[in-house]
C-alpha cells in the first residue's frame, strides 16, 4: 500500500510547533512499520509517503484517523506492489 498525507501549511506549521507533526508520524510508523517513508512537498503542502504491507483494509481508519484529527491532513491511500511482488 501507498499512502500519500497531505497536511495544510497551517496545521503543519502548528504540528511543528506543538510536536504533534513528528509524535503523529512516528506512532503510524511504530504501529504500520513500513518499508519505506518519503518526505515531500507537493502543492505547497507537507506531504509524506508511506509504503507498507497492509494485510487488514480495516485497519485504515485506525492508521488515517490520527492524521485526520492532529493535523487535519487528507489520505491517499493506493494499492502499490514492490518489484519483488509484482514479478512474483
Amino acid at each position: 500500500m501507498m499512502m500519500k498525507v497531505s497536511i495544510p501549511v497551517e496545521a503543519g506549521n502548528k504540528g511543528v510547533k506543538e510536536g504533534t507533526l513528528p509524535k503523529t508520524v512516528i506512532g503510524f510508523v511504530e504501529l504500520m512499520k513500513p518499508e519505506a517513508c518519503y518526505f515531500a512537498t507537493e502543492g505547497g503542502k507537507r506531504t509524506p509517503f508511506f509504503f507498507f504491507d497492509l494485510q487488514d483494509p480495516t485497519m485504515i481508519p485506525t492508521i488515517a484517523e490520527p492524521f485526520f484529527m492532529t493535523l487535519n491532513a487528507s489520505i491517499q491511500p493506493s494499492p502499490a506492489l514492490n518489484l519483488e511482488a509484482m514479478t512474483a
